[in-house]
């Protein structure tokens, strides 16, 4: 597998564009269709149109050995339940065997994939603005209402609904942030560290593990979160609003969401009012206590770890090469501030 992850991003989709090909064969489309390649990062997802219908649908093949079957067929059954709560998510499509996930193989991948087809959702990105900057400040803290509404939402249903039996899904818990084996990656161990910057991530990691400890399991704070809470994942269209992306969905605490949806944020000026705005979305569905809020620097410097992670185990794609070195400056400065605070 390794081999296939050298090759350069173009050559990868081409070869996901062939397994694409023969995915789709698996659901009861209308022949032909049309497939385009949407986004290759950690899935490769690809837009699928039956060309008699023009009814569209997005196929995802996920990336090798990221996620069991057990959990991808979670993650769905999540979604679904969501659906019917109310909270609006891309609608599952099972295969012609009613299957949630299908596993196909072809002769230009190593290995088989996982793969799983969701209804097309139209709509704009909720962050995706444009004009004066002094605009773009007011609709991003207009947006940000309506993304804490949303956040309080998906918890508050997180908080009361029973997984069925063999519910799994990855823990963004002490040892999923901050332990020896981290969902993203021993991120200490990013190549580019110096060791005064290792010293100081250690020294943060440590006092993270106590902190998060203290803080407590509650449900009333930890439970089911979607973990990639950004505006670009919230669809906004004439039927309203629709959640996307729960490939990083798992059990973690709430404000690890919060911190999530800040983290690009932090140092810029605008900062105060947006954690406004998104709080006082966020509270008119669900407390959030000012007691818990104390805790939320813990939980950027959590999020900062997991992006060093990612890069640290990425460290082969463009995106981890590009960012790198700016998401180690960026995490450094929070620790200090963190260790210092």
């Amino acid at each position: 597998m390794s081999d296939f992850y050298s090759l350069t991003p173009d050559q990868q989709a081409e070869k996901f564009s062939i397994l694409a090909r023969e995915a789709v064969r698996f659901w009861n489309l209308s022949d032909p269709v049309e497939i385009e390649l949407i986004k290759h990062r950690e899935n490769a997802v690809f837009s699928v149109k039956e060309v008699s219908s023009a009814k569209k649908y997005v196929l995802r093949i996920h990336r090798a050995n990221y996620h069991t079957d057990a959990a991808l067929i979670s993650e769905l059954t999540w979604m679904k339940a969501l659906a019917d709560s109310g909270i609006s998510t891309p609608p599952v499509i099972p295969t012609a065997e009613n299957k949630l996930i299908q596993i196909v193989s072809c002769d230009d991948l190593p290995i088989p994939h996982q793969c799983d087809l969701f209804g097309w959702v139209d709509g704009k990105p909720l962050g995706d603005i444009e004009g004066e900057r002094v605009a773009e400040k007011e609709i991003m803290i207009r947006d940000y209402k309506l993304l804490g509404q949303q956040m309080a939402k998906l918890h508050a249903f997180s908080s009361s609904w029973k997984q069925p039996d063999g519910f799994e899904r990855h823990a963004w818990d002490i040892d999923g942030l901050a332990g020896d084996n981290p969902v993203w990656g021993r991120f200490w161990e990013l190549e580019p560290l110096t060791d005064s910057q290792k010293e100081l991530i250690s020294k943060a990691q440590a006092k993270l593990k106590t902190q998060l400890e203290s803080f407590g399991k509650n449900s009333d704070r930890y439970g089911l979160i979607h973990a990639d809470f950004l505006p670009e994942n919230l669809l906004v269209s004439d039927d309203g609003m629709r959640l996307i992306d729960f490939d990083d969905s798992g059990f973690g605490w709430y404000l690890f969401d919060l911190a999530t949806t800040l983290f690009f944020h932090l140092g810029e000026d605008y900062f105060d009012d947006l954690f406004g705005a998104l709080l006082e979305g966020y509270r008119t569905v669900r407390d959030l206590s000012d007691e818990e809020l104390e805790y939320l620097p813990a939980f950027f410097l959590a999020r900062g770890f997991t992006y060093m992670g990612w890069a640290h185990t990425r460290k082969e794609t463009e995106a981890a090469i590009a960012l790198t070195g700016e998401v180690i400056e960026g995490v450094c400065a929070i620790a200090e501030d963190y260790l210092s605070g």
